[in-house]
């Protein structure tokens, strides 16, 4: 942490931003700036690898200011508030209270949790991990929206719960989402279905029967592994 981010006696947004600005290099910036597609967003120019360093080293940080991060126009700003929240989800001394937290935080900001790496960064074990014992309603309702990254976070989540042997759920999610049009759901979809494959190959061939020849296509389009 920076020397005001120590003298505070917490991480804060701002000392992420001075550490992501004192680390920035152009060649990086026009890298990055290749890959993330909206206009608006900032790019500061950052390494993935120092961006999650930034993150590991901030946490666990308060919620109200990985709020602040999620806030800023920054794709690694950003960056750095979902790692902390997968950091912080991953750690055992995160207790159920702190998990409720961090999901109702995600809920609260999914707007702002808008591109694929954000999603694959931290959704399995912050959304999904957190349902892991509770409905999941909320990702049915995810999985039907217009929006392909509330779709996305949808099976994504789902990855944890297919670890864990749940695939009931999971399964209901592929369904819908088994034509879905946008590539960025599709191949969550495919690795949904693989995983699925590994904890029970007879439910996935079960699956893909009931569906019929229209899922068999898709999944070899986007998950051709699920079935070998």
């Amino acid at each position: 942490m920076s020397t005001s981010e120590k003298a505070r006696g917490r991480p804060t947004a701002d000392g992420v931003r001075a550490a992501l600005e004192a680390a920035s290099c152009e060649t990086e910036r026009a890298k990055i700036r290749k890959r993330v597609t909206d206009p608006h967003t900032e790019v500061i120019g950052v390494r993935m690898k120092t961006v999650f360093d930034i993150a590991k080293d901030r946490t666990p940080m308060p919620l109200d200011e990985v709020d602040r991060l999620l806030g800023s126009d920054a794709y690694e700003m950003r960056m750095v508030a979902v790692s902390i929240l997968d950091f912080m989800a991953r750690s055992r001394r995160c207790t159920e209270a702190d998990r409720a937290a961090m999901y109702g935080l995600w809920m609260r900001r999914l707007d702002r949790i808008n591109t694929w790496d954000y999603i694959d960064r931290a959704a399995p074990r912050v959304i999904g991990g957190y349902l892991l014992d509770k409905p999941r309603d909320v990702l049915v309702d995810l999985a039907r929206s217009d929006d392909l990254w509330h779709r996305r976070t949808a099976i994504t989540a789902a990855f944890s719960i297919i670890r864990a042997g749940d695939l009931d759920d999971p399964l209901a999610l592929c369904e819908i989402l088994a034509a879905d049009p946008e590539h960025f759901v599709q191949t969550n979809v495919g690795v949904a279905l693989r995983e699925i494959g590994r904890v029970d190959r007879s439910r996935l061939e079960e699956f893909l029967g009931r569906r019929g020849e229209d899922l068999r296509a898709h999944a070899r389009r986007v998950a051709r592994t699920a079935l070998t």
